[in-house]
């Protein structure tokens, strides 16, 4: 599943009339109805709509964690609508990262070994690997705090350790669901800082659920979503913009001031 150059004008990702339905009869619950979303290689693409509207569904289908009822979905060119277990996960290793809201870190791990936790899953524990991990700490400011488990790391640092582990495996697309959502302003704002670099500098493709109007302006493009169906676009750039629109969709959302 390794990607070439010649690849470079597949989309990262390409989903077409994706539908999710959640339980039987009566109790049946649609939370995507047909959604298409295309998103360009080295592409930021933030997510937003009103809770319920499938945001969480639309990225865990297009990390490769839930599958879809209905619909195409590929990243790099790799359709997964309809794979096994065995196919999903070499796709998840070798094209995703996640960073999630919650961290998700081992609390009894040290930071270099939760960043390390992709590499021993795919059974790679060789010096490269972990001379890697080591440069992704440095490169997000923890160089220093490699041996600090969880427990002795802020909300910002601990999210900062997810994004070396979401990079070590060097994936072509970054999910990142409410990754400032747990966090305070000032560390909320370098970690959208660390997300537009990956694009910028790396030309790495990021896709991300938020909540907060002024964390999705960071995003070359958002979409929304309202009932499981994509209900618009804009550019990023403009909290006020961003959050203009989503008011349309959401009356009582306060519109933030002007970015």
């Amino acid at each position: 599943m390794s990607m070439s150059a010649t690849d470079s004008d597949i989309p990262a990702v390409e989903a077409h009339g994706l539908v999710k339905v959640f339980g039987d009869g009566g109790a049946q619950v649609r939370a995507l109805d047909g959604v298409d979303l295309v998103v360009e290689r080295g592409e930021m693409v933030a997510i937003m709509g009103p809770s319920g509207s499938g945001k969480s569904t639309l990225l865990h289908i297009v990390g490769a964690l839930d599958p879809a009822t209905a619909g195409t979905v590929a990243v790099a060119g790799h359709r997964y609508d309809g794979a096994d277990d065995k196919t999903l996960t070499r796709l998840r290793g070798e094209h995703i990262g996640f960073v999630f809201q919650f961290f998700n870190l081992l609390g009894s791990l040290s930071a270099v070994e939760n960043v390390l936790l992709p590499a021993l899953i795919a059974r790679r524990s060789d010096g490269e690997i972990r001379r890697r991990a080591g440069e992704l700490l440095e490169r997000v400011g923890l160089a220093e705090r490699a041996s600090h488990t969880p427990a002795e790391l802020s909300g910002g640092q601990q999210q900062r350790v997810s994004i070396a582990r979401a990079l070590l495996l060097e994936p072509e697309l970054v999910l990142a669901d409410e990754p400032t959502g747990n966090l305070d302003t000032k560390s909320g704002r370098e970690i959208l800082h660390l997300l537009r670099q990956l694009s910028r500098t790396e030309g790495r493709t990021v896709v991300m659920v938020t909540h907060d109007p002024s964390a999705a302006a960071v995003a070359d493009r958002v979409v929304f979503l309202r009932d499981g169906r994509v209900a618009g676009e804009v550019p990023g750039g403009s909290a006020q913009r961003v959050g203009e629109f989503l008011a349309t969709l959401e009356p009582d959302v306060d519109v933030p001031a002007a970015a």
